[in-house]
């Protein structure tokens, strides 16, 4: 497990507009504060990743993310609140004031409640959500350890936490909400 001061400072970049590569259950993952648009456009300049896409989420339980969703279905309410044993990025509908560089041409709002001890941690700390995309520049393999997001970032980053525990190597799963339907395999 991660050193609590490596959560601190990891949340204090974050708190003051930083990026930082987190192990996450899946691949190392780049973060920031989702409402900073200023953090979050630098982040997608620095994937070299159109804002259209929209980014996902993660969150430590389903009250973190709750807040940004539309009302759904209690079926629905069930599949997406609580982690499942293989990580899995949920798309439901958002609330229109979620941000636009958040979810990007879409009305719906990607999400993953995270399992992984320090990504859990980093959101406890935070209090909230975090931006977690992979950390790559577009249409490149994931980072899955410090050394490769070092490698990809050459110093771009405000803090990269150096802890090998990322269990999976490929980016997770992503799921229709509503449906089920799979839209990415993991």
């Amino acid at each position: 497990m991660c050193e609590s001061w490596h959560i601190r400072e990891a949340v204090r970049r974050i708190a003051a507009g930083g990026i930082i590569a987190y192990p996450t259950e899946t691949v190392y993952g780049l973060g920031c504060d989702p409402f900073n648009g200023v953090a979050v456009m630098r982040l997608l300049a620095l994937k070299q990743r159109g804002i259209e896409q929209g980014l996902v989420l993660i969150a430590s339980h389903f009250k973190q993310v709750e807040s940004l969703l539309a009302s759904m279905p209690p079926a629905t309410r069930k599949r997406v609140m609580y982690p499942g044993k293989r990580p899995v990025t949920w798309v439901v509908p958002c609330l229109p004031e979620v941000p636009y560089w958040i979810r990007g041409s879409h009305h719906s709002l990607a999400f993953r409640i995270t399992t992984h001890p320090v990504a859990a941690s980093l959101c406890d700390r935070w209090g909230g959500t975090l931006v977690s995309t992979s950390t790559n520049i577009h249409g490149r393999r994931p980072a899955t350890g410090p050394l490769s997001v070092h490698k990809a970032f050459h110093g771009q980053l405000d803090y990269v936490m150096h802890n090998p525990a990322v269990a999976a190597n490929r980016p997770s799963e992503i799921r229709d909400g509503i449906t089920g339907a799979i839209l990415r395999p993991g």
